[in-house]
């Protein structure tokens, strides 16, 4: 009798004549569909088992990840992070009326104030610029953007603010423009004393925190002790989020600026004198000494005179500012950064209420113009915090807000330092200007200064770099250079350029006799996106 099978997935009725007698070949064929039937089972059984297993390891991967994180309630931190700010207002206000006074003063609350308002001061200025441009960037900022803001919001010309806009001006970007014509004030006080803004968007992640401050401390002073400065006290205040043992972070402050950096000589000449029992006055001693050939208002000193009321303030919020401003010199900046410092290890709670009550919660500038100023400090915590989040989120940081219970028992790890990468930071050239992209490097090594001389050739080096795993074909273009100028070395047609590979080439700019500045830009683009670095450079007569 006829046996039929039928195989669904190609459609085929196949008929088989039934002799009585199987032979082992028909055998086999009447089998063959039971047996793929069971294969097809038994693959489907092993899939299932592997991928519930895949689903079990992943869930208990993402519990020990889950585990490796540390965790702020929101609560406490935006607390912290609101008493940061206060402390600003409070120790700027207190110390603003003996700024640049380089004796030792004898105050023990506020002098001469408005009542209701604190002092105008540009240390917290320009981090609400800064909060407006990480807000406008995505949460990626680096020097060539924070130079741009600085002059399209920034209208004053104070020392090094002034040197920097400046050399932008003419086309000279950061780092350099913290750099050239700057020997007087690159060393100065404009750049730790805004470092709080970096901490608080990178609470326990000192190396993060690290970088955003090199890239806001260089425009203005280039690649020395100003920068160094704010590295501490971004890396301190950093830190302070999840460690409240002040020699601790003192100490741990100092592995993030180089060893033979003028701050960490300052720095350690005050915690010399706390060691051996000196009075805060002979402290102060010391540190002038230690910093006696840089002399008064620059960083170094400072900085010193800030740990100084820490040191010796026994832990008093009030007493503690006051020994910091009556160390004299910068002291709306000294007692400011203190006041912050107090505010991100406790919160609001070390703060008496006979400092809040006099200044308010009101915020007055001095320093920007051009974009709406938060009006008050509540305002500008809900913005540091909601802006804290989209960094944490967009670099993966190991710290998150929770409205749960803060859990910091991984706060060792938190602190951990990169030193290949801290190392780098330190050794980055004031002369090499970055474009940086997600997909390019773009940047040019004007290997030492901007300068021309009438008749005379500069040549700046550029490179692009390309950061992905595809072939890339760019385009380089000049635009704008003077006609007073020629150009050697400049490339024909596309640059192919490989995954992972960069392509230099040196540009010779000739400047012919009684040529004045030139400020130019160079461009890439890269299949219809543009990016485009500005660049200068100074023509000196004989």
């Amino acid at each position: 009798m006829p046996v039929y099978f039928r195989f669904k997935k190609f459609k085929l009725d196949i008929k088989v004549l039934y002799l009585g007698q199987t032979t082992a070949p028909t055998k086999m064929f009447l089998e063959a569909p039971l047996k793929l039937k069971l294969m097809r089972q038994n693959l489907l059984l092993k899939f299932k088992q592997t991928f519930i297993l895949i689903c079990i390891l992943f869930f208990f991967s993402q519990l020990n990840a889950a585990a490796q994180k540390s965790a702020f309630n929101e609560a406490e931190f935006r607390d912290r992070v609101y008493a940061c700010w206060l402390g600003k207002n409070i120790g700027g206000t207190l110390g603003m009326p003996f700024e640049g006074k380089t004796n030792i003063n004898d105050i023990t609350f506020y002098t001469n104030i408005k009542d209701g308002e604190p002092a105008a001061n540009d240390d917290l200025d320009l981090q609400i610029l800064w909060l407006k441009a990480m807000e406008e960037n995505n949460c990626q900022v680096d020097a060539y953007i924070l130079g741009e803001y600085w002059l399209k919001y920034i209208p004053v010309n104070w020392n090094e603010y002034g040197v920097g806009k400046a050399n932008m001006k003419l086309g000279i970007m950061p780092p350099l423009s913290g750099e050239y014509n700057n020997a007087k004030w690159k060393k100065s006080n404009g750049a730790w004393i805004r470092s709080e803004i970096w901490a608080c968007l990178a609470p326990g992640n000192p190396m993060l925190a690290a970088e955003f401050a090199w890239n806001d401390a260089c425009v203005d002073h280039g690649c020395t002790d100003g920068t160094y400065a704010e590295i501490f006290t971004a890396t301190l205040e950093s830190a302070a989020f999840v460690e409240k043992d002040m020699n601790k972070l003192i100490q741990f402050a100092l592995t993030t600026i180089p060893p033979d950096c003028l701050v960490t000589k300052a720095v350690n000449s005050a915690l010399e004198a706390k060691k051996n029992g000196l009075t805060w006055e002979q402290a102060r001693d010391a540190v002038i000494t230690t910093t006696e050939d840089l002399g008064w208002f620059q960083a170094p000193r400072n900085v010193a005179f800030t740990l100084i009321g820490w040191l010796y303030g026994d832990g008093d919020f009030g007493k503690s500012i006051c020994i910091a401003v009556n160390c004299g010199d910068d002291t709306d900046c000294t007692g400011a950064t203190l006041g912050s410092i107090f505010g991100i290890l406790y919160g609001t709670s070390i703060i008496p209420e006979r400092w809040k009550a006099p200044i308010g919660d009101g915020i007055k500038t001095v320093a920007t113009s051009g974009f709406e100023v938060p009006a008050t400090l509540q305002i500008l915590t809900d913005k540091t915090i909601a802006m804290q989040k989209k960094v944490a989120e967009f670099y993966k940081l190991p710290l998150t807000l929770t409205s749960g219970k803060t859990n910091l028992s991984k706060a060792t790890k938190l602190l951990a330092i990169d030193e290949t990468e801290l190392s780098k930071i330190w050794q980055r050239s004031p002369y090499i200007i970055t474009r940086n992209t997600n997909e390019l490097l773009f940047t040019c090594d004007y290997a030492g200064t901007p300068e021309i001389l009438s008749g005379g050739s500069k040549v700046l080096n550029i490179s692009i770099e390309n950061k992905t795993n595809k072939e890339k074909l760019i385009s380089l273009n000049l635009k704008n250079v003077p006609a007073q100028y020629s150009v050697k070395g400049m490339p024909d047609g596309l640059l192919k350029i490989s995954p992972n590979a960069k392509y230099n080439v040196a540009l010779s700019f000739n400047a012919s006799p009684g040529a004045n500045n030139a400020k130019f830009i160079a461009e890439i683009n890269d299949a219809g996106k543009t990016l485009e670095m500005q660049l200068g450079i100074i023509s000196k007569k004989d």
